[in-house]
């Protein structure tokens, strides 16, 4: 590893320390009671505590002088609240599409630009798709991702994704952002992604939105199967399957279709 990222990987890490540690402390905490706490030299300190307040992780109190989590780390907290909930939510749908169709069947949230499996049901195929709960993959490469990255306004999907070239996985991947949004505005139009092998050669998947209660999207639940089961017929299947489960659990979630 250079110097310079391990460099960055040790101001990572502390930074996350500082907030376990201001998530542990019932009060408000002091300069001081911090660098005691942790022990950080206390110029690197002053720089981290600089960022998480400036980031909105952390806040600080002008007249105390004392830090304690910010606004950001609450929208994480809530965020992850929902992501549980919703897990829990749609399992039933999710159980009755790999019951109809016996495939591998998952549910993922947006995190940036990547998304994030919250929940999945297996099939009993022997041959299946190795994923797992809490997996992070890039979005563009990922029939959930592309319908995640779907329901975004056009300027802010450019600033999300444009910062950074898009990773190529496969020969399959879409890595130019043109044919990429492209792709996107295919995707709004009918209502459904397909990742044909851009993630892992092999396997290829049909993914549809599901909507709360204003209409975002807030996850995409995808039927992901090995290329030597994908006919048209089955594509045809999953996607019917996943339509009527995910738009009965936009319902549940107060969405009422125009």
């Amino acid at each position: 590893m250079a110097r310079g990222e391990a460099e960055a990987v040790k101001s990572a890490l502390r930074g996350l320390e500082i907030l376990d540690l201001l998530t542990r402390r019932e009060a408000p905490m002091t300069f001081t009671e911090i660098a005691d706490a942790l022990g950080y030299p206390r110029s690197s300190l002053h720089s981290l505590l600089r960022t998480l307040v400036r980031s909105g992780w952390s806040e600080l109190n002008p007249e105390t002088r004392r830090y304690t989590l910010g606004i950001r780390a609450w929208e994480a907290g809530n965020a992850y609240l929902r992501a549980v909930d919703l897990a829990d939510r749609a399992r039933w749908y999710m159980e009755r599409v790999r019951d109809a169709l016996d495939e591998t069947v998952q549910l993922a949230v947006r995190d940036g630009r990547y998304n994030v499996y919250v929940s999945k049901v297996d099939g009993s195929q022997m041959l299946v798709l190795a994923s797992a709960i809490g997996r992070r993959l890039e979005a563009h490469a990922t029939g959930v991702g592309k319908v995640l990255l779907a329901d975004l306004p056009a300027a802010e999907r450019r600033s999300l994704l444009g910062g950074q070239p898009l990773e190529r996985f496969t020969d399959s991947t879409i890595t130019d952002l043109d044919a990429l949004e492209a792709e996107l505005a295919l995707i709004g139009e009918r209502g459904h992604s397909v990742d044909n092998e851009e993630y892992t050669r092999g396997v290829r998947c049909v993914a549809v939105p599901v909507r709360d209660h204003t209409g975002r999207v807030v996850a995409g639940m995808s039927v992901s199967v090995p290329t030597i089961r994908f006919d048209a017929d089955r594509a045809e299947q999953a996607r019917s399957l996943l339509v009527a489960a995910a738009a009965e659990l936009s319902t549940a979630l107060g969405w009422r279709s125009p």
